[in-house]
C-alpha cells in the first residue's frame, strides 16, 4: 500500500515552517493518541504515521531529501516507521499536553501577579467602630499609547529569532531532548524591534492608583485586609496579585487597648478618695458617670461592661477598666498647708485612719527587732 504524503498526513502545506508543523504534529498526535482512542487500531496507525511524518519533516536534511525525491529519499534513512524515534518530542510535546502540562509559547509562562502589602495607620476610634478610608498605591497600568503592546505605534511584536516563536528552546541532553523557558523572549514568543517610546517596551506604565478601603469594626495591629486583583499584573495574561492592607493602630492618649478591653488611668484627688464621690470619666460612646465610693485606695479597679471592643469576627463585647490614682495636691497655699498640719495631727493622734501604714511600719519594726537579736 503506498504510502500517503507526509504534509497531507499532517495537514499542512508544503512551503510550512517549523513552527507550523510541530503545531499541525500535536494536534494529530493528541486526536489519535492511543490513550484517548483505547482499541482503535486506526487511530494506532494514523498515530505511527503522525510521528513518522513529524520525524521526516522536522529534520531540515530529511525534508530536504524527502522534497526531492519523496518517500524513497527517506526510507534509507530510517524513514517509513523502522527508524530513531525523537522520544523528547514525544514525551515532552504530546505527553506534556495530554497530561495537562503547558508547553509552548506564552501559556508555559503565565504567572499571577504578585501581592502587595500597605501599611494602614488608624486611630483607636477608627479601629473599633469601623471605617471606610482612601489609600494611594503605585499601580502598573496598561500603556495607553501602545495599548499594552509594547511596541511604537504602527508597529507591532515580531516572533523571537531565538525561539521562532514559540517560548521555548530545546536542549539536547544525552538520550532525550528537553525544553526549557527561551532566555531572549522570557517565553512570550515575541521580541519587539522597535519599542514604545512611553513604556519603553514594557507594555505598562506606573501611575498612582486610589483605592477605597472598608475597615470592619474591631480590627487590631496585625490584622489584614485583602483587596483582591489588587496587586501587580500578571504576566503573559496570567491574574493579578492581591493587595494586603495592613492595620497598625496608632497609641491613644487615654486607653490602652488589651485584646477586647481598654485600660484607662483615672485620677482623683484625696479627698474624693476619701470621702467618695461622682466622677464623669470618657468612653469610646460618650462619657458615662462613675461612683467612687468612700476609702478608695490607689491601684482600685472599676469595670464598666461592654464599654470594651466587640471582637472583629463578632463575639462578646470587652469591658473599660478603669484604675484609679490618688494624686497628691500641689502649689498648696499656706492655709491649705495648716489644714492638712492640723487633719495630721489629728489622725495621728487617733489612729487607725491608715491601716496598711500601720501595718507596714509594724512589720518594719519586727523584721529590725528579728535582726538585732
Amino acid at each position: 500500500m503506498s504510502k500517503r504524503d507526509y504534509y497531507e498526513v499532517l495537514g499542512v502545506a508544503r512551503d510550512a515552517s517549523e513552527a507550523e508543523i510541530k503545531k499541525a504534529y500535536r494536534r494529530v498526535a493528541m486526536k489519535h493518541h492511543p490513550d484517548r482512542n483505547p482499541d482503535d487500531k486506526s487511530a494506532e496507525d494514523k498515530f505511527k504515521e503522525a510521528n513518522e511524518a513529524f520525524e521526516v519533516l522536522s529534520d531540515a536534511q530529511k525534508r530536504a531529501r524527502y522534497d526531492q525525491y519523496g518517500h524513497a529519499g527517506v526510507n534509507q534513512q530510517g524513514g517509513g516507521g523502522g527508524g530513531h524515534q525523537d522520544f523528547g518530542d514525544i514525551f515532552g510535546d504530546i505527553f506534556g499536553d495530554i497530561f495537562g502540562a503547558q508547553r509552548g509559547g506564552a501559556r508555559s509562562n503565565v504567572r499571577k501577579g504578585a501581592d502587595l502589602r500597605y501599611t494602614l495607620e488608624l486611630d483607636l476610634e477608627e479601629a473599633v467602630r469601623g471605617t471606610t478610608t482612601k489609600i494611594r498605591i503605585p499601580a502598573a497600568v496598561t500603556c495607553k499609547t501602545c495599548e499594552g503592546s509594547g511596541a511604537r505605534k504602527g508597529s507591532s511584536p515580531v516572533d523571537c529569532s531565538t525561539c521562532n516563536g514559540i517560548g521555548q528552546v530545546r536542549m539536547q541532553q544525552g538520550f532525550f531532548s528537553v525544553q526549557q523557558t527561551c532566555p531572549r523572549c522570557q517565553g512570550s514568543g515575541k521580541q519587539i524591534k522597535d519599542p514604545c517610546g512611553t513604556c519603553h517596551g514594557r507594555g505598562s506604565v506606573e501611575e498612582q492608583k486610589t483605592l477605597s478601603v472598608k475597615v470592619p469594626p474591631g480590627v487590631d495591629t496585625g490584622d489584614r485586609i485583602r483587596l483582591t486583583g489588587e496587586g501587580q499584573p500578571g504576566s503573559h495574561g496570567g491574574p493579578p496579585g492581591d493587595l494586603y492592607v495592613q492595620v497598625s493602630v496608632r497609641e491613644h492618649k487615654l486607653f490602652e487597648r488589651d485584646g477586647i478591653d481598654l485600660h484607662c488611668e483615672i485620677p482623683i484627688s484625696f479627698v474624693d478618695a476619701a470621702l467618695g464621690g461622682e466622677l464623669e470619666i470618657p468612653t469610646l460612646d460618650g462619657r458615662v458617670k462613675l461612683k467612687i465610693p468612700p476609702e478608695t485606695q490607689t491601684g482600685k479597679l472599676f469595670r464598666l461592661r461592654n464599654k470594651g471592643v466587640t471582637p472583629v469576627r463578632g463575639g462578646v463585647t470587652g469591658d473599660l477598666l478603669c484604675r484609679v490614682v490618688v494624686e497628691t495636691p500641689v502649689n498648696l497655699t499656706k492655709r491649705q498647708k495648716e489644714l492638712l498640719a492640723e487633719f495630721h495631727d489629728i489622725a495621728e493622734s487617733e489612729g487607725a485612719q491608715s491601716p496598711k501604714k500601720t501595718s507596714w511600719f509594724d512589720g518594719v519594726k519586727k523584721f529590725v527587732d528579728e535582726l538585732r537579736a
